[in-house]
Protein backbone atom coordinates (compact mmCIF):
# COMPACT_ATOMS: atom_id res chain seq x y z
CA UNK A 1 0.00 0.00 0.00
CA UNK A 2 1.00 3.43 -0.78
CA UNK A 3 1.28 6.58 1.58
CA UNK A 4 -1.20 8.37 -0.21
CA UNK A 5 -3.96 5.79 0.21
CA UNK A 6 -2.71 5.24 3.30
CA UNK A 7 -3.79 8.56 4.66
CA UNK A 8 -7.02 8.29 2.26
CA UNK A 9 -7.98 5.40 4.49
CA UNK A 10 -6.98 6.66 7.87
CA UNK A 11 -8.72 10.04 7.12
CA UNK A 12 -12.00 7.86 6.46
CA UNK A 13 -11.06 6.11 10.03
CA UNK A 14 -10.87 9.30 12.18
CA UNK A 15 -14.23 10.18 10.31
CA UNK A 16 -16.28 7.12 10.77
CA UNK A 17 -14.78 6.81 14.82
CA UNK A 18 -15.93 9.58 16.37
CA UNK A 19 -15.96 7.34 19.68
CA UNK A 20 -14.59 4.30 20.83
CA UNK A 21 -17.29 2.58 20.20
CA UNK A 22 -17.39 3.88 16.93
CA UNK A 23 -13.55 2.86 16.56
CA UNK A 24 -13.90 -0.22 17.44
CA UNK A 25 -16.83 -1.03 15.38
CA UNK A 26 -15.20 -0.05 12.19
CA UNK A 27 -12.12 -2.02 13.14
CA UNK A 28 -14.02 -5.25 13.60
CA UNK A 29 -15.56 -4.43 10.02
CA UNK A 30 -11.94 -3.93 8.22
CA UNK A 31 -11.12 -7.23 10.13
CA UNK A 32 -14.42 -9.00 8.88
CA UNK A 33 -13.73 -8.33 5.28
CA UNK A 34 -10.43 -9.16 5.69
CA UNK A 35 -11.63 -12.96 6.48
CA UNK A 36 -10.75 -12.64 10.38
CA UNK A 37 -13.28 -14.90 12.71
CA UNK A 38 -15.68 -12.96 15.60
CA UNK A 39 -15.43 -14.95 18.58
CA UNK A 40 -17.97 -14.12 21.55
CA UNK A 41 -16.21 -14.50 25.07
CA UNK A 42 -19.76 -16.06 26.13
CA UNK A 43 -18.57 -18.96 23.65
CA UNK A 44 -16.46 -21.53 23.43
CA UNK A 45 -13.22 -21.09 20.97
CA UNK A 46 -12.21 -23.50 18.84
CA UNK A 47 -9.20 -22.43 17.64
CA UNK A 48 -7.31 -23.95 14.38
CA UNK A 49 -3.46 -23.29 13.38
CA UNK A 50 -3.19 -20.59 10.76
CA UNK A 51 -6.37 -18.64 11.47
CA UNK A 52 -7.44 -14.89 12.16
CA UNK A 53 -10.13 -14.08 14.53
CA UNK A 54 -11.25 -10.94 16.63
CA UNK A 55 -13.47 -10.63 20.18
CA UNK A 56 -14.64 -7.39 21.54
CA UNK A 57 -15.56 -6.44 24.97
CA UNK A 58 -17.67 -3.67 25.83
CA UNK A 59 -18.23 -2.48 22.24
CA UNK A 60 -15.01 -0.35 23.57
CA UNK A 61 -12.36 -2.47 23.49
CA UNK A 62 -10.79 -5.09 20.74
CA UNK A 63 -8.34 -7.89 20.33
CA UNK A 64 -7.74 -9.22 16.89
CA UNK A 65 -4.94 -12.23 16.55
CA UNK A 66 -3.38 -14.44 14.07
CA UNK A 67 -2.26 -18.02 15.00
CA UNK A 68 0.82 -19.57 13.51
CA UNK A 69 0.73 -22.66 11.29
CA UNK A 70 1.19 -25.50 13.39
CA UNK A 71 1.86 -26.13 17.02
CA UNK A 72 0.89 -22.75 17.74
CA UNK A 73 1.00 -22.95 21.67
CA UNK A 74 4.79 -23.31 21.06
CA UNK A 75 5.35 -20.32 19.57
CA UNK A 76 5.50 -16.69 21.18
CA UNK A 77 3.43 -13.88 20.37
CA UNK A 78 4.30 -10.75 18.76
CA UNK A 79 1.35 -8.33 20.80
CA UNK A 80 0.85 -4.73 20.11
CA UNK A 81 -1.35 -2.23 21.79
CA UNK A 82 -2.94 0.77 21.85
CA UNK A 83 -6.39 2.67 23.55
CA UNK A 84 -9.67 3.78 22.07
CA UNK A 85 -10.36 6.84 23.81
CA UNK A 86 -9.57 10.17 23.81
CA UNK A 87 -10.14 13.10 25.74
CA UNK A 88 -13.38 14.55 25.49
CA UNK A 89 -16.53 15.93 27.17
CA UNK A 90 -19.26 13.14 27.91
CA UNK A 91 -22.71 13.85 28.31
CA UNK A 92 -24.31 13.75 32.04
CA UNK A 93 -27.14 10.88 32.73
CA UNK A 94 -29.53 13.73 33.62
CA UNK A 95 -28.73 15.90 31.31
CA UNK A 96 -30.88 18.36 29.14
CA UNK A 97 -31.67 21.86 31.55
CA UNK A 98 -32.96 25.40 29.79
CA UNK A 99 -31.40 29.16 30.33
CA UNK A 100 -33.27 31.74 29.02
CA UNK A 101 -34.14 29.46 26.30
CA UNK A 102 -31.17 27.93 25.87
CA UNK A 103 -31.31 23.90 25.58
CA UNK A 104 -27.93 23.08 27.25
CA UNK A 105 -26.69 19.49 28.34
CA UNK A 106 -24.85 18.87 31.02
CA UNK A 107 -21.16 17.30 30.77
CA UNK A 108 -18.34 15.99 32.68
CA UNK A 109 -14.46 16.02 31.31
CA UNK A 110 -13.35 12.33 30.31
CA UNK A 111 -9.91 12.37 30.65
CA UNK A 112 -7.48 15.48 29.88
CA UNK A 113 -8.76 18.10 27.63
CA UNK A 114 -7.27 21.54 26.52
CA UNK A 115 -10.43 22.61 27.27
CA UNK A 116 -9.92 26.41 25.67
CA UNK A 117 -10.14 24.18 22.69
CA UNK A 118 -13.74 23.09 22.89
CA UNK A 119 -15.16 26.68 22.91
CA UNK A 120 -16.53 28.04 19.45
CA UNK A 121 -16.44 24.34 17.79
CA UNK A 122 -19.00 22.83 15.49
CA UNK A 123 -19.89 20.18 17.84
CA UNK A 124 -21.83 16.84 17.38
CA UNK A 125 -23.03 14.21 19.45
CA UNK A 126 -21.89 10.08 19.22
CA UNK A 127 -22.01 7.10 21.50
CA UNK A 128 -23.72 4.34 22.81
CA UNK A 129 -27.22 3.95 24.29
CA UNK A 130 -29.14 0.67 25.50
CA UNK A 131 -32.77 1.70 24.77
CA UNK A 132 -36.36 -1.05 24.90
CA UNK A 133 -37.56 -2.33 21.41
CA UNK A 134 -41.06 -2.28 20.99
CA UNK A 135 -40.75 -6.11 21.60
CA UNK A 136 -39.76 -4.81 24.92
CA UNK A 137 -36.04 -5.76 24.59
CA UNK A 138 -32.97 -4.78 25.66
CA UNK A 139 -30.52 -3.39 22.61
CA UNK A 140 -27.45 -1.48 22.38
CA UNK A 141 -27.11 1.02 19.52
CA UNK A 142 -24.17 3.24 18.54
CA UNK A 143 -25.59 6.68 17.40
CA UNK A 144 -23.52 9.21 15.87
CA UNK A 145 -25.87 12.21 14.81
CA UNK A 146 -23.22 13.82 11.82
CA UNK A 147 -24.10 17.06 11.82
CA UNK A 148 -22.59 20.24 13.61
CA UNK A 149 -25.66 20.31 16.54
CA UNK A 150 -24.03 22.28 19.60
CA UNK A 151 -21.55 24.82 20.52
CA UNK A 152 -19.43 26.21 24.15
CA UNK A 153 -19.62 29.93 23.39
CA UNK A 154 -16.42 32.12 24.22
CA UNK A 155 -17.58 34.97 26.44
CA UNK A 156 -17.34 37.97 24.83
CA UNK A 157 -13.98 39.90 25.36
CA UNK A 158 -15.97 43.06 26.53
CA UNK A 159 -17.49 41.29 29.04
CA UNK A 160 -13.93 40.04 30.35
CA UNK A 161 -11.67 42.08 29.48
CA UNK A 162 -8.71 40.06 30.94
CA UNK A 163 -9.53 37.10 28.86
CA UNK A 164 -6.25 37.14 27.06
CA UNK A 165 -4.37 37.59 29.99
CA UNK A 166 -5.27 34.20 31.47
CA UNK A 167 -8.76 32.97 32.65
CA UNK A 168 -9.51 29.69 34.52
CA UNK A 169 -12.18 27.28 32.96
CA UNK A 170 -14.86 25.93 35.78
CA UNK A 171 -15.63 22.42 34.37
CA UNK A 172 -19.16 22.99 35.99
CA UNK A 173 -20.47 25.89 34.96
CA UNK A 174 -18.17 27.11 31.73
CA UNK A 175 -18.61 23.87 29.67
CA UNK A 176 -22.02 23.90 29.14
CA UNK A 177 -23.03 23.32 25.30
CA UNK A 178 -25.81 24.98 23.95
CA UNK A 179 -27.69 22.40 22.03
CA UNK A 180 -30.96 24.51 20.65
CA UNK A 181 -33.10 27.18 21.19
CA UNK A 182 -36.80 26.76 22.75
CA UNK A 183 -40.03 28.79 23.55
CA UNK A 184 -41.33 25.83 25.32
CA UNK A 185 -40.98 26.52 29.56
CA UNK A 186 -41.47 23.39 30.55
CA UNK A 187 -39.44 20.71 30.86
CA UNK A 188 -37.36 19.38 28.17
CA UNK A 189 -37.10 15.63 27.53
CA UNK A 190 -33.60 14.75 26.44
CA UNK A 191 -34.34 10.77 26.19
CA UNK A 192 -36.77 12.04 23.29
CA UNK A 193 -34.35 13.42 21.46
CA UNK A 194 -32.30 9.71 21.55
CA UNK A 195 -35.58 7.66 20.50
CA UNK A 196 -35.94 9.82 17.01
CA UNK A 197 -32.05 9.78 16.03
CA UNK A 198 -32.27 5.92 17.48
CA UNK A 199 -35.74 5.58 14.63
CA UNK A 200 -33.52 7.80 12.46
CA UNK A 201 -30.96 5.70 12.14
CA UNK A 202 -32.22 2.10 12.76
CA UNK A 203 -35.53 2.62 11.12
CA UNK A 204 -36.63 -1.48 11.73
CA UNK A 205 -35.58 -1.16 15.83
CA UNK A 206 -38.37 1.68 16.80
CA UNK A 207 -36.91 2.39 20.38
CA UNK A 208 -39.53 2.45 22.71
CA UNK A 209 -37.42 4.18 25.74
CA UNK A 210 -33.90 4.92 26.75
CA UNK A 211 -32.52 3.01 29.57
CA UNK A 212 -28.68 4.91 29.63
CA UNK A 213 -26.37 6.16 27.32
CA UNK A 214 -22.48 6.54 27.26
CA UNK A 215 -22.21 9.94 24.85
CA UNK A 216 -19.69 12.37 23.78
CA UNK A 217 -19.27 15.55 22.23
CA UNK A 218 -16.92 15.76 19.16
CA UNK A 219 -15.46 17.96 16.77
CA UNK A 220 -17.00 18.10 13.36
CA UNK A 221 -14.01 19.00 11.18
CA UNK A 222 -12.80 16.59 8.95
CA UNK A 223 -9.21 15.39 9.16
CA UNK A 224 -7.44 17.53 6.65
CA UNK A 225 -3.79 18.05 5.67
CA UNK A 226 -1.91 21.40 6.35
CA UNK A 227 1.43 23.02 5.71
CA UNK A 228 2.32 24.07 1.78
CA UNK A 229 3.74 20.88 0.90
CA UNK A 230 1.08 18.88 3.04
CA UNK A 231 3.52 17.90 5.20
CA UNK A 232 0.86 17.88 8.32
CA UNK A 233 -2.57 15.72 9.36
CA UNK A 234 -4.67 17.98 11.69
CA UNK A 235 -8.02 16.29 13.64
CA UNK A 236 -9.22 15.16 16.88
CA UNK A 237 -8.24 11.80 18.62
CA UNK A 238 -5.05 11.33 16.63
CA UNK A 239 -4.27 10.18 20.48
CA UNK A 240 -5.00 7.11 20.09
CA UNK A 241 -6.65 6.68 17.05
CA UNK A 242 -3.49 7.31 14.65
CA UNK A 243 -2.38 3.80 16.80
CA UNK A 244 -5.38 1.94 16.36
CA UNK A 245 -6.07 2.13 12.68
CA UNK A 246 -2.09 1.31 12.14
CA UNK A 247 -2.17 -1.57 14.36
CA UNK A 248 -5.28 -3.22 12.45
CA UNK A 249 -4.18 -2.42 9.26
CA UNK A 250 -0.52 -4.08 9.73
CA UNK A 251 -2.47 -6.83 10.99
CA UNK A 252 -4.56 -7.09 8.33
CA UNK A 253 -2.20 -6.10 5.06
CA UNK A 254 0.25 -8.98 6.91
CA UNK A 255 -2.92 -11.31 6.78
CA UNK A 256 -3.76 -10.56 3.24
CA UNK A 257 -0.25 -10.60 1.74
CA UNK A 258 0.32 -14.21 3.43
CA UNK A 259 3.67 -12.28 5.14
CA UNK A 260 2.42 -12.80 9.04
CA UNK A 261 4.72 -14.94 10.95
CA UNK A 262 3.92 -16.40 14.63
CA UNK A 263 1.23 -15.33 16.32
CA UNK A 264 0.32 -11.85 15.72
CA UNK A 265 -2.16 -10.29 18.70
CA UNK A 266 -3.32 -6.45 18.23
CA UNK A 267 -4.86 -5.64 21.77
CA UNK A 268 -7.11 -2.26 21.63
CA UNK A 269 -8.07 -0.57 25.03
CA UNK A 270 -10.42 1.25 26.30
CA UNK A 271 -10.46 3.75 29.36
CA UNK A 272 -6.11 4.42 28.80
CA UNK A 273 -7.34 8.09 29.64
CA UNK A 274 -8.99 7.68 32.63
CA UNK A 275 -6.36 5.32 34.68
CA UNK A 276 -7.52 1.81 32.18
CA UNK A 277 -9.12 0.05 35.88
CA UNK A 278 -12.09 -0.85 34.21
CA UNK A 279 -13.23 -4.20 32.27
CA UNK A 280 -11.80 -3.05 29.05
CA UNK A 281 -8.76 -1.50 30.33
CA UNK A 282 -5.44 -2.40 30.17
CA UNK A 283 -5.76 -2.95 33.66
CA UNK A 284 -8.56 -5.33 33.43
CA UNK A 285 -8.64 -8.79 32.45
CA UNK A 286 -9.07 -8.91 28.67
CA UNK A 287 -5.60 -9.22 27.50
CA UNK A 288 -4.91 -12.10 29.73
CA UNK A 289 -8.53 -13.66 29.05
CA UNK A 290 -7.58 -13.65 25.82
CA UNK A 291 -3.86 -15.20 26.03
CA UNK A 292 -5.16 -18.18 28.47
CA UNK A 293 -8.21 -19.19 25.97
CA UNK A 294 -5.15 -19.39 23.20
CA UNK A 295 -3.01 -21.28 25.01
CA UNK A 296 -4.90 -22.78 28.00
CA UNK A 297 -2.06 -24.85 29.30
CA UNK A 298 -0.48 -22.50 32.08
CA UNK A 299 3.01 -23.94 31.82
CA UNK A 300 2.79 -23.91 27.96
CA UNK A 301 1.69 -20.34 28.45
CA UNK A 302 4.24 -18.77 30.18
CA UNK A 303 6.99 -20.77 27.89
CA UNK A 304 5.43 -18.69 24.91
CA UNK A 305 5.23 -15.50 26.77
CA UNK A 306 8.71 -15.94 27.82
CA UNK A 307 9.67 -15.59 23.82
CA UNK A 308 6.91 -12.77 23.55
CA UNK A 309 7.72 -9.00 22.91
CA UNK A 310 5.24 -6.23 23.34
CA UNK A 311 5.46 -2.99 21.23
CA UNK A 312 2.74 -0.62 22.74
CA UNK A 313 2.28 2.34 20.67
CA UNK A 314 0.58 5.88 22.30
CA UNK A 315 1.66 9.22 20.67
CA UNK A 316 4.33 10.67 21.39
CA UNK A 317 5.43 14.84 22.35
CA UNK A 318 6.87 16.22 19.34
CA UNK A 319 9.44 19.69 20.00
CA UNK A 320 6.77 22.51 19.79
CA UNK A 321 8.45 25.32 17.76
CA UNK A 322 7.23 28.28 20.29
CA UNK A 323 8.04 26.32 23.42
CA UNK A 324 10.87 24.35 22.86
CA UNK A 325 12.06 24.82 26.57
CA UNK A 326 9.22 22.67 27.56
CA UNK A 327 11.45 19.71 25.98
CA UNK A 328 14.03 18.32 27.35
CA UNK A 329 17.38 19.85 25.31
CA UNK A 330 19.06 17.00 24.04
CA UNK A 331 15.41 15.19 23.51
CA UNK A 332 13.46 17.07 20.30
CA UNK A 333 11.41 14.83 18.29
CA UNK A 334 10.17 16.32 14.91
CA UNK A 335 7.44 15.43 12.82
CA UNK A 336 8.30 13.06 10.08
CA UNK A 337 11.41 12.22 10.99
CA UNK A 338 9.78 8.26 12.54
CA UNK A 339 8.84 6.72 15.50
CA UNK A 340 9.23 7.75 19.22
CA UNK A 341 10.99 5.46 21.23
CA UNK A 342 9.89 6.40 24.86
CA UNK A 343 11.45 6.26 28.20
CA UNK A 344 11.15 6.91 31.43
CA UNK A 345 13.24 6.48 34.79
CA UNK A 346 10.10 5.60 37.16
CA UNK A 347 8.96 3.27 34.34
CA UNK A 348 5.79 5.56 33.73
CA UNK A 349 6.99 4.18 30.22
CA UNK A 350 7.90 0.62 29.87
CA UNK A 351 10.61 1.14 28.19
CA UNK A 352 14.04 -0.52 28.74
CA UNK A 353 17.34 -0.50 27.30
CA UNK A 354 16.75 -4.31 25.97
CA UNK A 355 13.17 -3.22 24.57
CA UNK A 356 14.21 -0.13 22.83
CA UNK A 357 17.20 -2.20 21.07
CA UNK A 358 14.92 -4.73 19.37
CA UNK A 359 12.76 -1.98 18.95
CA UNK A 360 15.35 -0.28 17.01
CA UNK A 361 16.61 -3.55 15.42
CA UNK A 362 13.06 -3.80 12.96
CA UNK A 363 13.05 -0.14 12.35
CA UNK A 364 16.30 -0.05 10.84
CA UNK A 365 15.37 -3.40 9.20
CA UNK A 366 12.19 -1.72 7.65
CA UNK A 367 14.24 1.07 6.92
CA UNK A 368 12.98 4.02 9.33
CA UNK A 369 14.64 5.90 11.60
CA UNK A 370 13.92 6.25 15.17
CA UNK A 371 13.80 9.28 17.64
CA UNK A 372 13.72 9.41 21.63
CA UNK A 373 11.98 11.00 24.07
CA UNK A 374 12.50 11.79 28.00
CA UNK A 375 10.27 14.24 29.78
CA UNK A 376 12.06 17.29 31.41
CA UNK A 377 13.29 16.08 34.76
CA UNK A 378 11.71 19.26 36.23
CA UNK A 379 8.13 17.73 34.30
CA UNK A 380 5.57 15.66 35.50
CA UNK A 381 5.39 12.99 32.69
CA UNK A 382 2.20 10.83 31.43
CA UNK A 383 1.94 6.91 30.40
CA UNK A 384 0.35 4.24 28.48
CA UNK A 385 -0.53 1.16 28.70
CA UNK A 386 2.51 -0.20 28.43
CA UNK A 387 3.52 -0.22 31.86
CA UNK A 388 0.24 -2.32 33.18
CA UNK A 389 0.35 -4.83 30.35
CA UNK A 390 4.54 -5.12 31.11
CA UNK A 391 3.53 -5.68 34.72
CA UNK A 392 0.76 -8.63 33.98
CA UNK A 393 2.58 -10.09 31.46
CA UNK A 394 5.96 -10.00 32.07
CA UNK A 395 7.79 -9.48 29.02
CA UNK A 396 9.74 -6.98 27.31
CA UNK A 397 7.84 -3.66 26.18
CA UNK A 398 8.95 -0.95 24.68
CA UNK A 399 6.46 2.26 24.18
CA UNK A 400 6.21 4.42 20.98
CA UNK A 401 4.33 6.65 18.89
CA UNK A 402 4.20 8.86 16.34
CA UNK A 403 5.18 12.36 17.66
CA UNK A 404 2.18 14.92 17.73
CA UNK A 405 1.81 18.39 18.72
CA UNK A 406 -1.20 19.69 20.94
CA UNK A 407 -1.88 16.49 21.96
CA UNK A 408 -5.17 16.46 23.55
CA UNK A 409 -6.38 19.44 21.73
CA UNK A 410 -9.78 19.48 20.20
CA UNK A 411 -7.75 19.21 16.70
CA UNK A 412 -4.24 17.31 17.08
CA UNK A 413 -1.45 17.65 14.24
CA UNK A 414 1.04 14.80 13.32
CA UNK A 415 3.22 14.38 10.15
CA UNK A 416 1.70 13.11 6.90
CA UNK A 417 4.35 10.80 6.49
CA UNK A 418 4.05 9.77 10.51
CA UNK A 419 1.29 6.75 10.12
CA UNK A 420 2.99 5.31 7.25
CA UNK A 421 6.34 5.27 8.86
CA UNK A 422 4.98 3.41 12.11
CA UNK A 423 2.87 1.39 9.88
CA UNK A 424 6.05 0.05 7.97
CA UNK A 425 7.85 -0.83 11.14
CA UNK A 426 4.73 -2.45 12.84
CA UNK A 427 4.14 -4.75 9.83
CA UNK A 428 8.01 -6.11 9.43
CA UNK A 429 7.50 -7.22 12.94
CA UNK A 430 4.58 -9.07 12.54
CA UNK A 431 5.94 -10.34 9.18
CA UNK A 432 10.17 -10.98 10.48
CA UNK A 433 10.87 -14.95 10.63
CA UNK A 434 11.91 -14.44 14.15
CA UNK A 435 12.13 -12.05 16.82
CA UNK A 436 15.48 -10.37 17.66
CA UNK A 437 16.92 -11.46 20.53
CA UNK A 438 19.20 -10.19 23.24
CA UNK A 439 22.04 -12.22 24.33
CA UNK A 440 22.55 -12.59 28.20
Amino acid sequence: MQESQFNQNFFQFLTDSPTPFHAVAVMASKLDDAGFLHLCETQAWNLEPGKAYYVIRDNGALAAFTLAAGDYQEQGFRLLGAHTDSPSLQVKPMAGKTTHSYFQLGVEVYGGPLLATWFDRDLSLAGRVVCRNADNQLATLLIDFQRPLAVIPSLAIHLDREANNGRAINKQKDLLPIFFQTDDDGPLNFSSILVEQINRQYPGKMAAAILGFDLFFHDCQPPSFLGMNNEFIACGRLDNLLSCFTGVTAMIDTRTADTANGNGLLICSNHEEVGSRTASGARGTFLQSVLERITPDPVARQRALRQSFFISMDNAHGVHPNFSDKSDPEHLPLLNHGPVIKTNANQNYATTSVSAALYKTLATEAGVTTQDFVMRSDLACGSTIGPHCAAALGIPTVDIGAPTLAMHSIREITGSRDPFLLHRTISHYLSREKLPRSEG
